[in-house]
């Protein structure tokens, strides 16, 4: 037998329901608490934003291809030398 969604969230509501107003409220004071740990924890550490980490990337991803490309242009002139 399949439930479907609403079945299923009516059946969450109703245990939701069914717990004590002084338990959802630990609940939510555990939550926040944690989060704010959380959050003051995160802010100490040595970290970069998506967008900084992504430019990086993209210098990093340039920065390899001119890379590959100045050594493919050494050992042209390094064959270039030998054979001369």
């Amino acid at each position: 037998m399949m439930l479907n969604a609403k079945k299923i969230e009516e059946i969450a509501k109703q245990v939701t329901d069914a717990i004590p107003p002084s338990l959802k409220n630990l609940a939510n004071d555990v939550e926040d608490k944690t989060k704010t740990v959380l959050q003051r924890k995160l802010s100490q550490l040595d970290v970069v934003t998506r967008e900084e980490f992504d430019v990086q990337t993209q210098v990093l991803i340039k920065t390899r291809a001119k890379l590959a490309e100045l050594e493919a242009r050494l050992a042209q002139l390094e064959q270039d030398a030998a054979t001369e």
